[in-house]
């Protein structure tokens, strides 16, 4: 019997990153049954409810602690959701710390994993002796951006910002300045995620939730990256990894039974990402207008893109909407107002598009899915995969804003049509079909996601051999 080999995993208090890193440690537990993975959260006043929800389904070799909480009263006050998590993680270091040094000394640990925004981590980990990873639960292009952050900022990344001018990623599409992260624009975000990505060296390897297949240009120019300045450090390709939901007695699944195959719209912007009361009314009439079927998951409108990040709102999102359009959509709209089984929705037949916020979590379930998309960017590095979805990989569609920066009902109800009846979804929909089966390929015994996961555990076997 091999000998147990145990780590630790490290995320930030962003429901998202910590979804996508649990479901890694799945992963590599069920491919490597003698691993043993303890999984170490910070948080801002109370844990996460949907990661609490989601921790009570957890193979017995995944283990889980939650650091003391940081109050959100202590943080810098209206503060964007990068500053409110980069503070809280900074503050939970010596807490991270003192929970590493028990295990250390009762089960010897022999690495750390730490998401990309708790690089702090790295340091530990050598303090300690492990050896230390960087998990991305975003893709192989906002990896190789923030691995090369520290030089483009010297070139001056940020006063791109405004421009068409696009900007040249190792190993990516070309991305226009305009579409690089939101964060960038704030000073205060852009200088704590540049102390992350000057961390970044320390990491021993980076696991990235994407697969070769769909990234291979971009891949192979990390690993080349790697090999040269960061001391051979690994690159494993690991993913996709996205999150299973099913609910039995969901009324929206009940009405999705009763839809035609490929006819509704799916719509949502994830956990934590919200548009203003005028885009939601942009929206909604703008979906009325299509003719189309839809599902929406509506949340309270907010002005600022991540106002549900950290904290969600606790109002009725009905309220918000216009009067009568709940009567006038009657029989071929569905309005959710708390959660929805994502994966399950995508993955019925009545559901033939997803205009989705380009979260990278929503992104993959997508492709895995195999539904084509309406991409609407909201926040954080959501512009970066919108680029890459629609003009890299062609599986989706982008509507247009105005000078005011919304999106209008015609020019919305026209790219919804667009995906939805037209031949341009139709070929989407051929692109999608074809990522989803090299997606299914890449975790299949010997596809390549499965292969880099292995060879990590054998990394860390060969360190733990040596120790």
């Amino acid at each position: 019997m091999a000998k147990p080999i145990h780590i630790a995993v490290v995320s930030i208090a962003a429901f998202s990153h910590q979804a996508s890193i649990v479901g890694f440690c799945k992963r590599l537990v069920h491919l490597h049954h003698h691993f043993h993975v303890t999984c170490i959260f910070p948080t801002i006043d109370n844990p996460i409810p949907a990661t609490l929800a989601m921790l009570q389904s957890l193979p017995p070799n995944i283990n889980y602690t939650f650091l003391p909480p940081v109050h959100k009263q202590d943080l810098p006050q209206h503060a964007s959701s990068v500053v409110l998590i980069q503070t809280a993680v900074s503050q939970s270091t010596p807490s991270f710390r003192e929970a590493v040094r028990p295990l250390c000394s009762t089960t010897p640990l022999a690495a750390v994993v730490a998401d990309p925004f708790a690089t702090a981590a790295l340091e530990i980990a050598k303090e300690f002796n492990m050896l230390s990873y960087i998990y991305f639960p975003t893709s192989a292009m906002t990896m190789s951006l923030l691995l090369h952050l520290p030089k483009l900022s010297q070139r001056g990344i940020c006063e791109y910002k405004d421009r068409e001018e696009a900007i040249q990623i190792p190993g990516c599409i070309p991305i226009p300045g305009h579409d690089l992260p939101s964060d960038f624009r704030d000073p205060a975000a852009h200088e704590l995620i540049l102390q992350c990505c000057k961390r970044l060296p320390l990491a021993d390897g980076f696991l990235v939730n994407s697969f070769y297949e769909m990234q291979k240009d971009t891949v192979k120019t990390l690993q080349e990256h790697c090999r040269g300045s960061n001391n051979d450090a690994f690159v494993y390709l690991i993913g996709p990894i996205i999150q299973s939901s099913e609910s039995k007695g969901s009324e929206c699944v009940r009405w999705l039974e009763k839809q035609k195959p490929n006819s509704v719209l799916y719509v949502s912007f994830g956990s934590g990402a919200t548009v203003s009361q005028k885009q939601l009314n942009e929206l909604a009439f703008g979906l009325e207008l299509s003719g189309q079927n839809f599902l929406w998951v509506l949340k309270a409108p907010n002005d600022s893109a991540d106002g549900a990040y950290v904290v969600a709102s606790n109002n009725d999102p009905l309220q918000f909407l216009p009067d009568g359009f709940l009567e006038r959509t009657k029989g071929r709209g569905f309005v959710v107002t708390s959660w929805a089984p994502q994966t399950q929705i995508l993955s019925h037949v009545s559901t033939g598009g997803f205009l989705t916020h380009c979260g990278w979590n929503s992104a993959l379930e997508s492709i895995v899915l195999g539904v084509p998309m309406v991409a609407w960017p909201l926040f954080a590095e959501q512009r970066m995969n919108a680029v890459m979805i629609t003009e890299g990989l062609k599986v989706a569609l982008r509507p247009k804003f105005n000078e005011n920066g919304l999106a209008e009902r015609e020019e919305i109800a026209k790219v919804v049509k667009r995906v939805m009846v037209g031949e341009e979804g139709n070929d989407i929909r051929g692109r999608i079909e074809k990522l989803k089966d090299a997606a299914a390929d890449a975790l299949k015994e010997d596809g390549s996601s499965t292969r880099a996961l292995s060879q990590f555990g054998a990394q860390m076997e060969n360190f733990r051999g040596q120790t």
